[in-house]
């Protein structure tokens, strides 16, 4: 493994543990025997108060490669999920996780993870990663609006387990 991706993955964790935002969840897996994966996070992003996704914490992959931090991480949410900017892949579509736009090797974890929740609420129309999210935001906002909704419930905070 690529020493300076492990080298920054670990002071990441360590800066996490010590202050992360409220309700966010960001841990390494564990791997068969029973260490740390730094390249593989498992996410919990808590829908912002005062939004249509407060109440939920929505699951999310951090797949980080040995050139880390020179690239970003992959971020992944469940396959099919709902939301303009998400490929029906799951993966994230954001500026700062795309290195040919706003990605900087300066951008922290927590950052990462603030900002896909802030994409959350506030879509970006002008970068659509999934049709049908697109389309009904842009056609039929009430019909967007059901749709997170039944979302918010599948991933009700009550019921989120990692």
């Amino acid at each position: 493994m690529s020493g300076l991706a492990i080298q920054r993955l670990t002071e990441e964790r360590r800066l996490w543990r010590r202050e992360h935002p409220p309700g966010f969840i960001a841990r390494p897996r564990t791997t068969k025997e029973g260490t740390p994966d730094l390249l593989t996070w498992d996410c919990g992003i808590p829908g912002a108060k005062g939004t249509e996704w407060e109440g939920g914490i929505y699951p999310l992959t951090m797949e980080f490669t040995e050139e880390y931090p020179t690239r970003p991480p992959k971020c992944r949410f469940p396959k099919g999920f709902y939301h303009p900017n998400i490929y029906p892949s799951g993966t994230v579509c954001l500026s700062i996780l795309n290195e040919e736009q706003d990605w900087r090797p300066s951008i922290s974890v927590k950052q990462i993870l603030l900002g896909i929740q802030e994409l959350l609420n506030t879509p970006n129309t002008l970068s659509p990663a999934q049709p049908e999210a697109f389309k009904d935001i842009t056609n039929n906002k009430e019909l967007y609006h059901s749709k997170v909704q039944k979302q918010r419930i599948q991933y009700d905070q009550e019921k989120f387990t990692l």
